[in-house]
């Protein structure tokens, strides 16, 4: 089984928001990424705009739904409440209808994605949410920790897939080889529970070209989602040829 590769267009956008204009696209960084075999794009829009912004959204959904078989993945915080042009979370998602959203327990103060859901407090305030998007077709993964218990609570959600947080990994990988197998061995454990409660499984945070061959000798790893080392990688082996250097990975 291959794993996807959807490309997150944040660090694109982070760049293009430095200064005035439209430079560079985030629009025509994703039509590179596609062209190179990407499987899919991610955006993970935020109240403050520091990155992706809605219109961004907007155009991305449609250069998307040109292309079939590739899909569009809004990630975000589904308690984040409107502010400015932000309309959002759900209403972005509404107005756009991606194939996934992926819904991430992150405050506006966070540099990035630092930890999973604790359903075990958060439930009955997704329950709603989760409805919601069903509703309106889009498949929904939630952001987790590789814990068994907190796994189990989401398949009682009725979600079809989980996003295993890998940050913890990626900061220790190479550091300690017996931490590395460790910590590969609970992530495999993790996918193993998830894939027992039948959730399909997705990765991302800190994945890169050195970390991300081991990571995927986990069977059943259905999607990564990868932006901040891919984009870094690109500025010494061009766009292009990093997003084919990870897809290479992720076809093995």
């Amino acid at each position: 089984m291959s794993t996807a590769l959807s490309v997150n267009l944040n660090k694109i956008a982070l760049l293009r928001n430095s200064r005035e204009g439209d430079f560079p696209s985030v629009l025509a960084h994703g039509k590179i990424c596609l062209e190179a075999g990407a499987d899919g794009l991610t955006v993970h829009p935020r109240p403050d705009q520091r990155h992706i912004r809605p219109s961004d959204v907007y155009q991305l959904a449609h250069l998307v739904s040109q292309h079939d078989g590739i899909e569009f993945n809004i990630e975000g915080n589904p308690f984040a409440v409107a502010q400015g042009s932000y309309p959002g979370l759900l209403q972005l998602v509404e107005e756009t209808r991606p194939h996934q959203c992926t819904l991430v327990p992150d405050s506006n103060d966070q540099l990035t994605s630092d930890h999973g859901f604790d359903l075990t407090n958060s439930t009955k305030e997704l329950e709603p949410i989760i409805a919601k998007l069903h509703q309106l077709g889009v498949r929904i993964s939630l952001f987790m920790d590789p814990d068994p218990e907190q796994i189990r609570l989401a398949s009682a959600l009725g979600v079809e897939r989980i996003e295993l947080y890998t940050g913890p990994y990626a900061e220790r990988f190479n550091l300690n080889s017996k931490q590395t197998d460790a910590d590969l061995k609970r992530y495999r454990s993790a996918v193993e529970v998830a894939t027992q409660c039948g959730l399909e499984v997705n990765a991302g945070h800190d994945l890169n070209l050195d970390n991300l061959p081991a990571f995927l000798a986990i069977p059943n790893i259905a999607e990564v989602s990868i932006g901040h080392a891919l984009t870094v990688d690109a500025l010494n082996m061009g766009l292009s040829q990093a997003v084919r250097a990870y897809r290479t990975i992720c076809q093995q």
